[in-house]
């Protein structure tokens, strides 16, 4: 079944600046997009058969970064309940190289081919001694369900409010509405040695981190 995002020329004019008196360019009545059904999710971003764009999960989301993680640095610890409702410390996997993913959503299309890639990888990044964690704001209920569903064999942390989130500077996508994608390697040292944020391609982060770790 097809959608249809109507967007008018005033909409798209408000959202750009204008400094002149110049004509505003004019879209097409109607952007299509398909959908397999009345409400449709794309990596973390859900679209409804409304004449707006309705982004109900993250609606709230915003940035409110304090600091940023760079590479070569020594990221800010952390204390957060796992899929079993248990708590788990970044200090515990130290001594051992540990792949933290932070994503947008259990269960939208895009997270869910990333927790996957982990997974059918996970044997490699055992045989390199990593531990995988990913890190969404979801509870720890969704992630036990999450992880269930898909046989996920590493760890998941619940980071409620996103405070994790904005202590490391994970970068937010689409103007600020959707949390975004991105994977941190961190050597034995707890140092990081590689940040790769891609929000589109989810199964390039197992990539990018194994061959990190694999020189490492």
């Amino acid at each position: 079944m097809a959608s249809s995002l109507c967007l008018s020329s005033h909409t798209v004019a408000s959202l750009f600046p204008s400094h002149t008196s110049k004509p505003q360019l004019s879209l097409s009545k109607s952007i299509p997009i398909l959908t397999k059904s009345s409400q449709s999710q794309f990596h973390g971003l859900k679209f409804s058969h409304s004449s707006s764009l309705s982004i109900p999960r993250f609606s709230t989301f915003k940035t409110s970064i304090s600091a940023k993680v760079n590479k070569g640095a020594v990221p800010p610890a952390f204390t957060l309940k796992d899929q079993d409702g248990k708590t788990v410390s970044l200090s515990k996997f130290k001594g051992k190289p540990v792949v933290v993913y932070f994503y947008p959503a259990d269960e939208t299309p895009g997270c869910t081919k990333q927790a996957c890639a982990f997974r059918d990888s996970y044997e490699k990044f055992k045989k390199a001694g990593a531990e995988v964690i990913g890190i969404s704001v979801d509870s720890a209920e969704s992630h036990k369900n999450f992880a269930k569903k898909y046989r996920l064999p590493f760890t998941l942390l619940s980071d409620e409010g996103n405070k994790v989130r904005k202590e490391w500077g994970v970068p937010s996508d689409l103007f600020g509405t959707l949390p975004g994608r991105q994977t941190y390697v961190l050597d034995k040292k707890g140092v990081v040695q590689l940040i790769y944020n891609n929000q589109f391609q989810p199964e390039k982060h197992i990539d990018e981190t194994l061959k990190i770790l694999q020189s490492l």
